[in-house]
């Protein structure tokens, strides 16, 4: 998937959120009832012989490249409907969610290892099972606002298969749980930046038909700076940084996202992505304050320019280290810092408990594409 498909997906997730669920069976690991798995999960299913093994990247999505292919399958008639489930993966979440009877006597630990039987379960009978994270205070949210039972196997199913999650499933693959939980656990955060950026961006621009023109051009601005900041960033794997919120007292919103590129060409985008550039759009199209930064690759080595504008001294006498470039947002458009304020910006993350990088060296941001009819620079819509 190409980064500029990836960042259209996000733009029809942030437009078009809502409407029922459907081609999706749900399933939650909660509770046991006789003659089923964990959660009520029955160990038989569809037929079909299993999919094929290999790894897949973090958050596959389904029908994608994250999705194995399958073999075989039902001889006759359509074919078995993805399954939704909902995994207490922290330990802080299951013992939230014990008090409700979800989980009868289990441990987590136990909890998890019949869950792993289970997916790989269903798995084996070719079903392409969807994960998402069963989250304590987002579920007893979700049942409060629709007036849920928690204790309900009702309010369990509907929390799995809701619609509105932001992106495509993550779909399982047949891995070791020990070795999905992390990146299931950074690809639900990174759906929960983009619900919360999702929100705001609409807040800014509407959400009726007349006003998806407006979304249209602030994505695919968003998406030119992203493609702009990974052909200046070169060779590696960089990190961007982003912080942005409202100009009436709006809402911090954060961002971080890999920029790898290899041999000239820039790697898959992901979820990461796709919250970062809808955290971008949020902060241009509401006339947002905030700050961009890229940071190097620390394993290229000493930065080529010796330019002497950073802050700390001449060129000779500063340690040589990863450059950290960067773009000021305000009033909703994006300009090239200067070296000083990239490094203020460094040490007011530091101030706000971010590790200050090691040896680095601040140096003004390159131009980025500005927002047509802007007049450059980029910035909200009118």
């Amino acid at each position: 998937m190409t980064v500029r498909e990836s960042v259209y997906e996000v733009s029809g997730t942030a437009v078009e959120r809502g409407g029922p669920a459907r081609g999706r069976r749900v399933l939650v690991f909660g509770g046991r009832r006789p003659g089923a798995g964990v959660g009520g999960v029955p160990t038989g299913g569809p037929g079909g012989s299993a999919p094929p093994g290999g790894a897949r990247p973090p958050g596959g999505r389904a029908g994608g490249a994250g999705a194995p292919g399958r073999r075989g399958g039902r001889a006759r008639g359509a074919p078995p409907q993805p399954v939704a489930v909902a995994l207490a993966a922290e330990a802080a979440d299951f013992a939230g969610l014990a008090k409700y009877g979800l989980f009868g006597a289990l441990g987590h630990q136990e909890y998890l290892r019949r869950a792993e039987e289970q997916l790989r379960g269903l798995y084996g009978q070719g079903l392409e099972v969807h994960l998402r994270v069963l989250e304590a205070g987002d579920f007893e949210d979700y049942c409060a606002a629709l007036g849920l039972d928690p204790r309900t196997s009702a309010a369990r199913v509907a929390y799995a298969g809701d619609p509105e999650l932001a992106g495509e499933p993550f779909v399982y693959a047949g891995e070791r749980l020990a070795e999905l939980l992390p990146v299931l656990m950074d690809d639900h955060r990174a759906r929960v930046r983009m619900s919360v950026a999702c929100a705001a961006l609409l807040d800014a621009v509407g959400d009726d038909q007349a006003e998806q023109w407006r979304m249209a051009a602030v994505m695919r601005y968003v998406t030119s700076v992203y493609l702009a900041l990974a052909e200046g960033a070169g060779e590696g794997c960089h990190l961007l940084t982003l912080r942005c919120h409202g100009p009436e007292d709006g809402e911090e919103l954060t961002s971080a996202v890999d920029v790898c590129v290899e041999a000239g060409r820039l790697h898959p985008a992901g979820r990461d992505t796709e919250a970062f550039c809808v955290t971008l759009a949020a902060g241009v199209a509401s006339g947002g304050e905030g700050a961009l930064l890229l940071h190097g690759d620390p394993s290229n080595g000493p930065p080529v320019d010796s330019s002497a504008d950073a802050p700390g001294g001449s060129a000779a006498d500063r340690p040589s280290g990863p450059l950290v470039r960067g773009w000021a947002l305000a009033g909703g458009r994006l300009r090239p810092m200067t070296a000083h304020e990239v490094f203020d910006e460094l040490a007011d993350d530091a101030a706000r408990g971010l590790p200050f990088p090691p040896g680095v060296v601040p140096r003004p941001g390159f131009p980025l594409p500005g927002f047509p009819g802007s007049g450059g620079g980029g910035g909200p819509l009118g």
